[in-house]
């Protein structure tokens, strides 16, 4: 279990989305230079996420994580999470999702990396964390525990940075049916994704969920 946590965060590319090409979308110039991202968060703030099976909100902490939450904070606020699949659901485990759809700015991202936050919440249900690779790999990908993965993630180094305070039971409903990932389940293959990006997902995964919006709430 703890390996398909760990194996889950950055390979990440992806093509362009009509989502993101729309007027009004997020400026994908500014997302692709993330050294200029880096506003430092409230220290409790909301965010929101619309999705294709309804809304659910994020309280996020900084006092918990403030690397995490700061990162976070920069990349809801800019669009980043915009027209995103959820690629990767476990039932029983956890949601995943953060591979942009748009290669160029994921590509902007894989090496922009988080230093560790320590560990000061558990992942208790609908705790909200950063994937990662290993030490001081976190990027982009986030997850939500289903249920109490703590006794398993706490020790790896998968510090929370907040929960879903309204809406879990439409994190609940997010479309599962694919399992894990390639080549170990059935699922999606994050080199795929990384070639080929929302394309790859809409034409062999239809049936996952994605973030139409998600937005910092006032």
């Amino acid at each position: 279990m703890l390996r398909t946590v760990t194996g889950i965060l950055a390979l990440a590319t992806a093509v362009p989305s009509l989502a993101l090409a729309q007027a009004g979308g997020p400026d994908l110039a500014k997302l692709k230079n993330p050294a200029a991202l880096t506003e430092k968060a409230p220290e409790i703030y909301k965010a929101r996420f619309d999705t294709t099976k309804g809304a659910f909100v994020i309280t996020v902490h900084r006092a918990w994580a403030p690397l995490g939450a700061d990162r976070f904070y920069n990349l809801v606020k800019n669009g980043f999470y915009d027209d995103c699949r959820f690629f990767r659901i476990i039932d029983g485990f956890m949601a995943q999702i953060g591979m942009h759809g748009d290669p160029s700015v994921m590509k902007a991202w894989t090496s922009a990396r988080l230093q560790d936050d320590p560990v000061k919440e558990s992942n208790k249900r609908g705790y909200v964390t950063f994937a990662h690779a290993g030490p001081n790999s976190r990027t982009t990908q986030f997850f939500i525990n289903f249920k109490d993965n703590g006794e398993s993630l706490d020790k790896q180094g998968f510090p929370p940075i907040g929960q879903v305070t309204t809406g879990m039971d439409v994190v609940d409903k997010l479309y599962s049916g694919y399992g894990e990932g390639a080549p170990r389940g059935q699922g999606p293959s994050q080199g795929n994704i990384s070639a080929q990006g929302n394309a790859y997902l809409a034409k062999d995964f239809p049936k996952l969920d994605y973030v139409k919006k998600a937005t910092i709430e006032p």
